[in-house]
């Protein structure tokens, strides 16, 4: 068969590539393919708990491959482990993991092997197992007060490999962390923009990690901000922190201070958005990239004060392969190089291993270039898997290749030329197992080193004897004495007969010899020369008599001799030192024979060597030399002091010595201050080894301070801060054992069980601590003693699913007390749980709707075509941001995608993704947000409120709420009112308001009728719903015992004679109406009829028509002074919900009014628009402000109520009457008490409402007066006062009048509405009053009040009217 090869060969001073094919009569052996499936990953494990290491090998080979571990480079025994093992697939499992503080048998670095039988072995990357520590909280959360809208952070500090199993929760329950409250990198909670929902009780808690451990609770207050200046300063500052790249980062910064402080970051120079900063101005980064590493600075400004804190961020970059090392095919004697690039931060450190084993350098095995391997003089055993391994301080990475030495059966191809484009095609030699072509050369001749040097030969022979060829190549062989290893080296071109070997060691032996080559093959080799290179002795010796002395503590003066052997000037010296504390080694150049080095640690060894160096290089080192830095007086305080009451006259003291950077020496002892509340201090000394003291003979009930100070050969260094106790104000009783514990609970785990219990309920015994008694079955198995301020504790190593019975006694010096005894079960040892799946990343989500918002993925465990083909199915989370809406909805879907229905408008969600397959379940994911469109209001403004003004009984105040589904920002109110509940929407008046706003007043408004009020929201888009309308009924200023009042009758007065006056009024009222009716019937004469007709003429054009069968009888004027009786007409709309209009009686009182308007063009506009300057109160009518008002007033319709309206009563009492509301009265007691009067307001702060206004409904008099009618005083006349028109009579703004009247009895009102829409006036029929002559007297009387006298008088006239008309009645 013809096989096809490629050979990879390197020669040692040129780096050349030969491809040769070659024709065999066997098959080469193929490469084996040899990888690994999965690696260990770092893991963190809990005490007691199962691990995992995963671990599985890819081979093409008949026996699978054998996996075997090694821990800290050591392979593990595992045959007799009952408590680990190896699992099929090759996964190293831990039953439970052992962790004691001396007993750390499963921590460190594990590395898996995976061997086949004669073919080699491969190592995978090493992985971290790391178990979880004990919680141990270095800080606590302390309690705090925040000011409302401030920042404040609760501390919690544990153990770094327990900081990700922090949660916090506030009063006992789970806090749930946002945008506004995030758990800082140390564990600490930062809140910020504080509200009155942040009060309460803070803890947190480490939990998952075997036994969970609680924090003290703290309560944190909130209180309001004074509005002082507070000074600006950081809570938390950044610190410099590694990540390394696709992490995230979280660098903390919060500030407080008044006026609130404004956080902002920097990235060097440039300023960073907004969107990477969180609640209270920490600053988070997602997917690190090697361009986020540099400095940080966190800005802190409230416009008085700016103050910044900077960070560095470094990114460190995993080691990632450039180029791996391939599979190379080569014969025994070549070079080859295994090629290995790698990149990462830091730069990464390449290891080479063959078969599982490290290479370690030597002559043949080379580092060459930081990363390559080098292998020279190729030997059958170096045949195997050879491995790269790069590491660096964020992770490590491998990558295997196969070597295989080729049979010698195969034919010997032609050396490598040194020209590096040569190329030969051979067959196989007489040596073959195929049939030779020809003979092959003989032995070259005479070979002899032409020229010998420390580091390289130069070699020349002769032709072989019998070359059989023309142009021969040759090959020359060399190995160093002592080794079987034999390297070649080829000649650069045929014919030539001299070659040059270099890159050897000085004074070293070597064996050469020579092959040449014809067109058949290899020939025979010549005899072997032994060649001994030159010792190499042209660079310094050893600098002699090295000293070092320390003068200072930081300081160490050097000084040597000049090397003896110079072998030349010397030109330099290159000092080494090393600090011994830590290992690494630096060096410095030195010109001198003596160098002082400076800056060094105090009371540190150091190791110093020297060497010399000429034009050659450097010469020998000397060897190392040892100083100590001098001692100081420390630099730190003890730490840890902490202070114990023992009794009422002792204290007991306990520190831990001055970290060992702060010693700066052996400690000789430690100095106690301690003073007796201010007094001055005294001091005692303890010894070096000493960390206590018992502070004894001190006063009871005493406070004292203390604090403690390290000492050394050269002084007492820095003391800790004053810490305070005080004395008991009588001891303990210790003349008897302590009582029973209150309370003892346990709580049964796998392979442990925790003990919590309470004191005993009398403290007044003594108790020096506790004994724990346990044991399966009885509890005198075995016995723990704990510190009297332990209340829990937790019993380990115990078997899974085992009865233990517990006893728990507190003891003292006196012995132990009564027990208290409590059984528990441990749990049964319980499956491993699957290793969790990553979790879905890239979540976004989009916002549709106003209701909608489409959330998308993607998952990392699917292929490319991310195409869910298996069971696993997703959960999607969301919630609002609201602090008072916690709830959480999920659902769950198998798309990568799902559009959320049904969510609130104009809210911001947060939502967030996992992926469950079978069992495994991933962590949530990163969360992702988006906030729902704004739509209309979905409700109405609630809780509306009516209420008149105090003082303004024609002016109320309308009160309301916003919305509670505003659905968006509120843009402003409509407020819609009317005397007619059932009135189309368009005939209410309207009241713009604007959105800031919840409260406005309304003018101008009738007395004594009812209104309704509707309020409308609105938004960016558009009306939301109106209100239920709410009812309210304007004050009734006048009442009858008023109208006396205003006769001069006062209240507590006379009561007798008013109560007189009442019975006569009525008797002659039913009297009145009893002869008018029967005058009515005896008219028939035709100006009658005439009159009718004309009454009904008048009357038809009105919008609403009565029936000639519902015409009322006429009322009659009753006048005060000439006692008459005279017909007056009545509209014929007979529709009994019509109000009653307050009319004047001639048509000369409305004349006034209209030649006002028509003498002024401008204010008839006025009257016309809705148009009118913005008034201070932020009140306008709708007819504008008015000089002069008509004397007629127009209600609108006042149906019954046919929806049910919320009435709003009016509170407030009438007003005692003055002079307007006395001469008001006459016209308002007209009114129907049920009639509903119109009056209106509007504001205008936003004119532009005015376009829009629907146009009101024209309103039609009541058809019944009111049964006091008769006793109005008439209205006055404007005959004889033209110009004269009185504001205190009523009036309407809603209506305007428009023209002069076209007849006596008929008066043109203009259309309530918009601008540009009018409607056709309403013809309004006004009945005749009678003519009053004596004006000026009316005048007098409507604003006077009467005498007694004119009282008598006047009630004389009703008693001769009262006569006349029964002898009216009983004439024949």
């Amino acid at each position: 068969s013809v096989v096809q090869f490629r050979v990879i060969a390197s020669i040692s001073h040129l780096s050349s590539t030969l491809c040769c094919s070659i024709t065999a009569t066997s098959a080469v052996q193929p490469f084996s393919p040899f990888w690994f499936t999965v690696e260990p990953q770092d893991t963190l494990a809990i005490r007691g708990n199962s691990a995992f290491l995963n671990c599985s090998a890819h081979s093409d080979a008949a026996t699978p491959a054998h996996i075997e571990w090694k821990k800290d480079g050591t392979f593990m025994s595992l045959v007799s482990d009952e408590r680990r093992k190896i699992l099929p697939d090759g996964t190293l499992f831990f039953s439970h993991v052992v962790h004691s503080k001396h007993n750390k048998p499963d921590e460190g670095t594990y590395q898996c092997v995976a061997t086949i039988e004669n073919l080699g072995s491969i190592s995978s990357r090493t992985a971290r197992l790391s178990v979880a520590g004990m919680p141990r909280f270095a800080n606590q959360p302390l309690p705090a007060t925040a000011r409302l809208g401030d920042s404040q952070v609760m501390a919690c500090e544990v153990n770094s490999d327990l900081v990700a199993f922090i949660r916090w929760e506030k009063d006992r329950q789970p806090l749930e962390l946002s945008t506004r409250l995030i758990q800082l990198p140390s564990g600490a909670l930062v809140i910020s923009n504080a509200s009155e929902t942040d009060a309460g009780t803070y803890r947190c808690l480490v939990e998952n990690v075997g036994s969970s451990k609680l924090s003290d609770e703290a309560e944190l207050q909130t209180v309001p901000e004074t509005g002082e200046e507070r000074k600006l300063e950081f809570l938390v500052q950044p610190v410099s922190v590694t990540k390394t790249t696709d992490a995230s980062v979280l660098l903390p910064c919060v500030a407080t201070g008044y006026p609130a402080p404004r956080i902002s970051w920097m990235f060097g120079d440039k300023l960073l958005e907004e969107r990477y900063v969180l609640g209270g101005g920490s600053l988070q980064i997602s997917n690190l990239t090697e361009a986020d590493a540099g400095l940080y600075t966190c800005v802190a400004d409230n416009s008085n004060t700016t103050i910044e804190a900077q960070a560095q961020l470094t990114v460190q970059v995993s080691p990632q392969f450039v180029k791996r090392p391939a599979n190379i095919y080569a014969h025994e004697s070549m070079d080859i190089i295994f090629e290995c690039d790698v990149s990462g931060s830091p730069a990464p450190t390449v290891k080479w291993v063959k078969n599982g084993d490290a290479v370690i350098p030597s002559d043949y095995f080379k580092i060459i270039e930081d990363h390559n391997l080098q292998i020279l003089g190729l030997v059958k055993s170096d045949e195997g898997f050879y491995q790269c391994l790069a590491e660096n301080d964020a992770g490590n990475i491998q990558s295997s290749a196969q070597l295989i030495i080729l049979d010698p059966a195969l034919p010997s191809f032609p050396p490598p030329s040194l020209t590096p484009n040569t190329t030969d095609h051979v067959t196989p030699g007489s040596r073959g197992v195929g049939s030779p072509a020809g003979p092959t050369s003989s032995a070259p001749r005479d070979v002899v080193a032409s020229l010998v040097s420390t580091r390289f030969i130069k070699l020349t022979w002769r032709q072989p004897a019998e070359p059989h060829g023309d142009e021969l190549t040759y090959s020359i062989f060399y190995s160093q004495e002592g080794t079987s290893r034999e390297r070649v080296v080829n000649t650069s071109r045929p014919g030539e007969m001299q070659v040059t070997i270099q890159n050897l060691m000085p004074d070293t032996k070597y064996r050469f010899r020579v092959v040449a080559h014809n067109s058949n093959g290899q020939g025979e080799s010549s005899a072997a020369l032994k060649v001994a290179t030159q010792a190499e002795v042209q660079v310094p010796g050893p600098a002699p008599n090295l000293q070092g002395v320390s003068n200072t503590p930081t300081s160490v003066s050097l000084s040597w001799d000049k090397p003896l052997t110079g072998n030349g000037e010397i030109l330099s010296y290159k000092l080494y030192y090393t600090d011994k504390s830590v290992g690494k080694e630096q060096d410095i150049d030195v010109d001198g024979q003596s160098y002082s080095m400076a800056g060094l640690k105090k009371n540190t060894e150091y190791s110093f060597r020297v060497v010399a160096n000429n034009r050659h290089g450097p010469g020998v080192s000397t060897e190392d030399v040892v100083v100590r830095t001098l001692s100081d007086v420390p630099s730190a305080p003890p730490q840890n002091l902490t202070i114990e009451v023992h009794n009422s006259k002792s204290i007991m003291l306990r520190w831990q010595p001055p970290p060992l950077s702060g010693q700066n020496g052996k400690i000789t002892g430690y100095k106690i201050r301690y003073r007796k509340g201010s007094r001055r201090s005294e001091s005692e000394t303890t010894e070096g080894t000493q960390l206590y003291k018992l502070m004894d003979g001190l006063e009871h009930g005493t406070e004292y301070s203390f604090r403690v100070s390290a000492m050394t050969v050269n002084g007492t260094g820095p003391a800790t801060e004053w810490m305070t106790a005080e004395t008991f104000e009588s001891d303990l009783d210790e003349s008897r054992v302590p009582d029973q514990p209150s309370s003892l609970h346990v709580r049964p785990l796998v392979n442990s069980i925790v003990v919590s219990w309470t004191p005993p309920e009398n403290q007044d015994i003594m108790v020096r601590g506790y004994a724990i008694g346990y044991g399966i079955g009885s509890p005198h198995a075995q016995t723990i003693k704990v510190d009297y301020k332990q209340r829990y504790f937790t019993i380990e190593n115990l078997d899974p699913s085992s009865h233990y019975v517990i006893t728990l006694k507190a003891f003292n010096n006196v012995g132990e007390g009564i027990p208290v005894y409590e059984s528990a079960v441990t749990r049964a040892q319980s499956v491993p749980d699957p290793l969790p799946m990553m979790p879905p990343v890239g979540v976004q989500a989009s916002v549709l709707s106003h209701d909608t918002i489409k959330v998308t993925w993607a998952d990392n465990s699917l292929p490319k075509s991310q195409k869910v083909t298996d069971n696993r199915y997703y959960t999607v989370r969301w919630k609002t941001n609201i602090p008072a809406n916690t709830k959480v909805k999920m659902v769950n879907t198998t798309n990568l995608s799902y559009t959320v229905p049904d969510l609130k408008p104009n809210t911001l969600y947060e939502f967030s993704v996992m992926v469950t397959k079978g069992r495994r379940v991933s962590t949530w994911s990163m969360t992702a947000q988006g906030t729902t469109f704004e739509t209309t209001p979905s409700s109405a403004p609630k809780d509306v409120t009516v209420v008149s003004k105090e003082n303004k009984p024609r002016t109320i105040i309308v009160n309301w709420q916003p919305p509670s589904e505003a659905n968006g920002k509120i843009t402003g109110y409509i407020i819609y009112y009317s005397t007619d509940v059932n009135a189309v929407v368009h005939d209410w008046v309207i009241e713009p308001v604007v959105g800031n706003r919840l409260t406005h007043q309304i003018q101008e408004l009738t007395l004594d009728t009812t209104y309704y009020f509707k309020i409308q929201a609105r938004n960016s888009k558009g009306m939301g719903p109106m209100s239920e309308p709410v009812q309210f009924r304007t004050p009734k200023i006048c009442t009858l015992t008023l109208i006396f009042s205003c006769r001069g009758i006062k209240d507590g007065e006379n009561h007798i004679l008013v109560i007189v006056i009442i019975i006569s009024v009525g008797a002659f009222t039913i009297i009145v109406v009893v002869v008018g009716a029967f005058l009515c019937t005896r008219r028939t004469t035709s100006h009658q009829k005439k009159k009718r007709a004309a009454s009904k003429s008048s009357n038809g054009s009105h919008k609403y028509k009565g029936n000639s069968k519902d015409l009322k009888p006429p009322d009659l004027w009753i006048h005060h002074e000439r006692l008459e009786l005279k017909p007056m007409d009545k509209s014929p709309d007979p529709n009994p919900v019509m109000t009653e209009t307050p009319i004047p009686r001639t048509s000369q009182d409305i004349t006034p009014a209209d030649s006002g308007l028509e003498s002024n063009p401008h204010l008839q506009q006025r009257r016309n628009s809705y148009r009118g300057h913005e008034s201070e109160d932020s009140m306008s009518t709708l007819a504008g402000r008015r000089g002069m008002r008509p004397k007629m007033m127009m209600p609108f319709d006042a149906q019954p109520p046919q929806q049910s309206v919320r009435n709003t009563p009016s509170s407030e009492p009438a007003p005692p009457a003055t002079a307007s509301s006395q001469a008001s009265c006459p016209s308002e007691i007209l009114a129907d008490p049920e009639g509903s009067y119109h009056g209106s307001t509007t504001t205008e702060e936003e004119p532009s409402y005015s376009s829009n206004l629907p146009p009101l409904r024209s309103a039609h008099p009541h058809a019944h007066a009111h049964p006091l009618k008769s006793f109005a005083v008439p209205a006055i006349p404007a005959s004889s006062h033209p110009s004269y028109e009185s504001p205190a009579l009523p009036s309407t703004p809603l209506l305007a009048q428009t023209g002069p009247p076209t007849h006596p009895h008929v008066v043109k009102t203009a259309s309530i509405g918009t601008l540009g829409r009018t409607r056709t006036p309403m013809v309004v029929t006004v009945p005749n009053a009678p003519d009053v002559p004596e004006t000026s007297k009316m005048l007098e009387d409507v604003d006077s009040s009467y005498e007694p006298d004119e009282l008598t008088e006047e009630m004389a006239h009703l008693e001769g009217l009262m006569k006349d008309l029964n002898a009216i009645t009983t004439a024949p």
